[in-house]
């Protein structure tokens, strides 16, 4: 099955996404949509088609500047996901990406890492 490569445009609610069959995802910007389902329902279910037939080699791209709690348990479904690609034999790397000093984001991201048992690369930018 053909994917489509999907890509949406930040909003003042909603991060810019990018979900690429070639093996490229990221995720930039603020999550805070009225309706958190309704934005990442239809991420969730692209990633589920992908993970049918994954890239040989994945890069998730994660620079959010602020996420609320709902986006927080989507994330972290989205994260679940993911992680399946590198269980099923494939190469998957991780990049957290946040800004110096902001140590919210940071830790969340130290949270998924821990309880996904998922090794991340943290990169701080200024």
């Amino acid at each position: 099955m053909k994917m489509d490569r999907l890509e949406f445009q930040p909003t003042t609610k909603t991060p810019y996404v990018l979900l690429d069959p070639a093996g490229k995802i990221k995720f930039k910007g603020r999550s805070i949509p009225e309706d958190v389902s309704l934005f990442y329902d239809v991420l969730l279910d692209w990633l589920h088609a992908y993970l049918e037939e994954p890239a040989v080699f994945t890069e998730l791209d994660i620079e959010m500047e602020y996420l609320n709690s709902g986006t927080s348990k989507y994330m972290l479904k989205i994260l679940k996901v993911i992680k399946d690609i590198e269980e099923k034999g494939y190469e998957l790397k991780i990049n957290w990406v946040y800004e110096e000093g902001d140590d919210d984001i940071f830790e969340r991201g130290e949270y998924y890492a821990s309880i996904l048992d998922l090794k991340i690369n943290f990169i701080e930018i200024e």
